[in-house]
């Protein structure tokens, strides 16, 4: 079919379809672009607004667009929701260009312009208008807010009622307090509440307000907040201020406590050596001093057998490094520590080495009790029975030997027994614990069964040897060993 150029231009305009572009892929911008002028043009339509200045007023007789009446409003629009779809569809049927002829609502509350925000009366202020300096009229009603929490804005807070509200644990602000004589008010009021966090705030406030000369020279009368003031310096480990405070009350040996703190803080080994001869001359008492002069040489010492051990094990040539590796150093151990470790790793070294147990027991006069208790524990851990029987093996001047424990032979069995001891051991070490029930109770609870079985027979108790006989495997040795001693007829039987 032929068609005339004007003919095919009047076909293309007229037809319902339309030709390809590249802009169909944008048809959602361009329907949100259409909705936009859309609510533009109701927006105008609701901010039309008329000759109408006079205050309008709601059944109730408040005025409308207080809060009080959006909120009666809202509740009673909820209501007449059906009636509002059915209007909204014939009024949806007009073009756009009518809204101008459509009658005005009854009612100015509305969407857009509660968020908006309406400056004529009777409407709500926007956020602009109700920061603003000029006056304007509000509809709205107070909140019930006490009368006192508004001076939380002005400061102007009396030093009773700041500190009363410092123990509350309510927020206050403490810096319009800014003489001399107000902030001694400050601490005396807080004082007299007899409130350890509320001086304790007070004082924090003073320490950064207040040079460090007036701050120790008004606390030195007034000893509760000095008190708390060095409490709260130690918790937050502030030792330059502790020290200048020491110092200018003249405590020397709080002082010389406080600058001795300071060694936790080195962590270089030859650093902290150096630091701690330094405190031995500061003025401690007697006993605090021996410590000091203790704590400088052990860590002289460890340090001289970390290296040596540290060479000792990388060479792997001692047996005892290559078949129980070290787990830790021995720097900064405690003294205890110390001694266990060299009798793990250093037993049988002479006394005049730095490592030697004997050496350690004498330069620091480490007790027999604390000698023979960990000096057991370190042997017993390595299964040395030997020397756990050469530890409690002494010699009188006539030549005979005989154990002794000073700890009590009862503790010598639960530490051998912890360190799974053969029965063979307990069973020597139980038999040599003299009271007689200790002895009982402990060869039952290892299973030491010739111990109970020959105590038994030494007090003639057949009661006690017949019960016994129930609790050991028939057929053992024991067993017979007990059938034995009740076949006996030399002995006298007391039951």
């Amino acid at each position: 079919m032929n068609r005339t150029k004007g003919d095919e231009e009047e076909y293309w305009n007229s037809s319902k379809f339309k030709a390809f572009t590249f802009d169909d892929e944008d048809d959602e911008l361009s329907q949100l672009k259409e909705s936009k002028r859309a609510v533009n043009s109701l927006r105008d339509f609701v901010a039309d607004d008329d000759d109408d200045e006079l205050e309008r007023v709601s059944w109730s007789g408040e005025p409308v667009g207080s809060i009080s009446w959006s909120i009666k409003e809202t509740a009673g629009h909820s209501g007449s929701t059906q009636e509002g779809r059915e209007q909204l569809k014939n009024q949806s049927r007009n073009s756009f260009s009518s809204y101008a002829q459509l009658p005005k609502p009854s009612s100015t509350y509305s969407l857009s312009s509660f968020f908006r925000g309406r400056t004529r009366p009777g409407s709500f202020q926007s956020l602009s208008d109700a920061l603003s300096d000029t006056p304007s009229k509000s509809y709205a009603p107070e909140l019930g807010r006490p009368k006192g929490e508004y001076r939380d804005y002005s400061n102007d807070w009396s030093v009773s009622d700041t500190v009363r509200r410092l123990r509350k644990g309510k927020v206050c602000s403490l810096e319009r307090f800014r003489s001399l004589q107000d902030k001694l008010q400050l601490l005396e009021e807080a004082e007299n509440m007899h409130d350890g966090n509320v001086i304790t705030a007070v004082l924090i406030f003073l320490k950064r307000t207040l040079s460090k000369e007036i701050l120790f020279r008004e606390l030195e009368v007034r000893q509760v907040a000095l008190r708390h003031l060095i409490h709260f310096l130690k918790e937050i480990g502030d030792q330059k201020l502790l020290i200048d405070l020491f110092r200018f009350l003249d405590r020397t040996e709080e002082l010389a406590l406080s600058h001795y703190r300071e060694h936790l803080n080195i962590q270089d080994p030859e650093k902290r050596k150096e630091f701690l001869k330094t405190c031995i001359s500061l003025p401690f008492s007697a006993e605090d001093s021996a410590h000091i002069q203790d704590h400088y040489t052990l860590l002289e010492r460890q340090i001289i057998i970390e290296a040596n051990d540290r060479h000792l094990e990388s060479a792997g040539q001692t047996e005892i490094f290559r078949k129980h590796p070290r787990k830790a150093s021995i720097l900064n151990m405690p003294l205890v520590t110390t001694l266990f470790y060299s009798c793990f790793y250093h037993y049988t070294e002479a006394e005049g080495t730095f490592s030697s147990p004997i050496n350690l027991k004498k330069t620091f006069k480490i007790p027999d009790k604390q000698y023979v208790l960990t000096a057991l524990a370190a042997r017993a851990k390595l299964r040395a029975w030997h020397d756990v029987d050469a530890l409690f093996t002494t010699k009188n001047w006539l030549g005979y030997t005989k154990k002794r424990a000073p700890i009590g032979f009862h503790r010598v069995v639960e530490i051998l027994h912890k360190n799974s001891a053969p029965v063979q051991i307990l069973q020597e070490y139980v038999n040599l614990v003299e009271d007689v029930d200790t002895k009982l109770n402990l060869a039952t609870k290892f299973k030491c069964h010739d111990v109970v079985i020959d105590t038994y027979r030494d007090l003639k108790d057949r009661q006690q040897l017949l019960a016994y006989r129930s609790k050991v495997d028939k057929g053992s040795a024991e067993e017979e060993k007990i059938d034995a001693i009740l076949s006996s007829s030399q002995i006298r039987w007391k039951n």
